[in-house]
C-alpha cells in the first residue's frame, strides 16, 4: 500500500494530471478534432479582386499577425467579384472551409463605406440554405464614406445560426460561434 502512494509516484500522477489539464485546456471546445481549421493554422487570407466587365484580377494578401494592411482600390458605382482564398503557409485552406461549410460564415464589415454585397453562387452553400461567402460580388456606392475606409473580413466557426442580410455596416451576422481568422484591408478610389 505505501508502494502505491509514495512520494515518487504522487508526483508522476501530478505530472501527468498537469499535462492533461494543459493540452485539454488549449483546445478551443476540448477536441481538436472537432475544429477542422484552427485558427493557428491560417496564416494569410486572400482576396482575388476582379472589377466587372475586365479580366484582370488583382490579389490582396493579408497576412495574420504579419502586420501590414493591404489597400484595395475601388471605384464609386462599380462592381467587382471577389473571392476569399485561406492559406496555411503555401497550403490552400479554403478547400477544408468548403468542406465544412456548416460550419463556417464570413462576415463582411464596411464601417466607412456604403458597399453593398451579394454572395454569389458557388459551392459553399450550406444546409440552412446560406452561402459562407467564399465568392462575393461588391456593388460600390461610395467608397470614402468617411475617413479611412476599411474592411473587416471575419470567419467565424460553429456559428448556431447564420444571416446573410446587412446589420449595421456589416453584411452577415451570427449567433454564437468563434473567430476562426480576421483581416482588415484598407479602401482607397
Amino acid at each position: 500500500m505505501n508502494k502505491l502512494f509514495n512520494t515518487k509516484n504522487i508526483i508522476k500522477l501530478l505530472a501527468i494530471l498537469f499535462i492533461t489539464i494543459t493540452v485539454i485546456s488549449c483546445q478551443r471546445d476540448g477536441s481538436a478534432e472537432e475544429d477542422d481549421l484552427p485558427q493557428e493554422e491560417l496564416t494569410n487570407i486572400v482576396l482575388l479582386v476582379t472589377e466587372e466587365g475586365t479580366t484582370n484580377t488583382l490579389t490582396y494578401d493579408y497576412s495574420i499577425g504579419a502586420g501590414g494592411i493591404p489597400t484595395i482600390p475601388l471605384k464609386d458605382g462599380k462592381s467587382y467579384t471577389v473571392e476569399a482564398k485561406f492559406r496555411n503557409g503555401n497550403e490552400d485552406a479554403t478547400g477544408e472551409i468548403i468542406d465544412a461549410k456548416d460550419e463556417h460564415f464570413l462576415i463582411f464589415d464596411f464601417p466607412k463605406s456604403n458597399i453593398a454585397v451579394t454572395r454569389l453562387d458557388g459551392n459553399d452553400l450550406r444546409n440552412d440554405g446560406k452561402r459562407v461567402g467564399l465568392r462575393t460580388k461588391w456593388d460600390v456606392v461610395k467608397v470614402v464614406d468617411s475617413p479611412s475606409p476599411l474592411l473587416k473580413l471575419t470567419l467565424i466557426h460553429a456559428p448556431e445560426s447564420v444571416n446573410d442580410a446587412k446589420s449595421g455596416t456589416a453584411w452577415g451576422s451570427v449567433v454564437g460561434g468563434e473567430t476562426d481568422a480576421e483581416a482588415t484591408y484598407n479602401l482607397t478610389n
